[in-house]
């Protein structure tokens, strides 16, 4: 994942409510979401290294990873980053044993962030500095740096789902539309809110956007995540270079 915003709240009939955008090369194969095989996890799945980006199993356990967008520290050698979210999924660690437990080896990973939920609580880690976050109660979001690092697109995307969930007074497809709507934006940001990660310019605008379109590189999959206390409904419409592929979604 490169974008996920979500809405965390603990008391209430539906505690977490998740978007999130998927972006990678087309070329790198992919299964949409579906129900595992092999483990009671239900996710898409990334063929090249076994891995998921956003992935859920009993219980209400969810996992949910972005890379850290920085060009100088990155190895090509390093483990797969999408096996930190299959094995939270597959075991029965709480959110911050896992995390406490992954801690010392973070380092063996090209930078990330993770977001994981037990079912009760959830929780961040950011690889830099091997730090576990804290996640209070209302919305937040998490892209290519740390948890709410102000980038353009992660501040609109809050601010969508902000007003999105002041808003709520349409059938549950409606809401669906709009959320995935929000999950579509392509309108790169002014040069001058751009990050330098260590990118050409024109790569750095093209990938400010929410939605990512280049010849070889974007948004492969948009997916919204609805956790309530006894059910729960996963979404996820995919894309390649040419566009919509297909939508899957999955109740619980």
């Amino acid at each position: 994942m490169c974008l996920i915003a979500w809405n965390w709240q603990p008391e209430t009939e539906q505690p977490l409510l998740l978007i999130a955008n998927r972006d990678e090369y087309y070329a790198r194969p992919t299964l949409p979401l579906h129900r595992w095989a092999d483990a009671p996890i239900s996710a898409g799945k990334d063929l090249q290294a076994g891995g998921t980006w956003l992935g859920l199993a009993p219980g209400g356990r969810m996992a949910a990873l972005t890379n850290v967008r920085d060009m100088r520290n990155q190895r090509a050698d390093a483990p797969s980053r999408g096996a930190l979210v299959s094995h939270f999924l597959r075991g029965q660690f709480d959110a911050l044993s896992y995390l406490q437990s992954i801690a010392d080896r973070a380092a063996q990973f090209n930078p990330f962030n993770l977001l994981v939920y037990d079912g009760q609580r959830l929780l961040g880690f950011e690889s830099n500095g091997a730090r576990i976050v804290p996640m209070h109660p209302g919305i937040a979001a998490v892209s290519n740096a740390g948890f709410d690092t102000p980038w353009p697109k992660l501040l609109a995307l809050k601010t969508g789902l902000r007003d999105w969930t002041r808003q709520q007074t349409e059938a549950r497809e409606q809401d669906e539309r709009a959320l995935f709507a929000l999950l579509a934006h392509d309108q790169p940001a002014p040069d001058a809110q751009l990050p330098d990660t260590g990118i050409p310019l024109e790569r750095e605008r093209a990938l400010s956007c929410a939605f990512i379109r280049s010849a070889d590189y974007g948004t492969r999959a948009s997916s919204l995540l609805m956790l309530r206390c006894n059910t729960a409904r996963f979404v996820e419409r995919s894309f390649d270079a040419q566009g919509f592929t297909g939508e899957v979604s999955l109740d619980f």
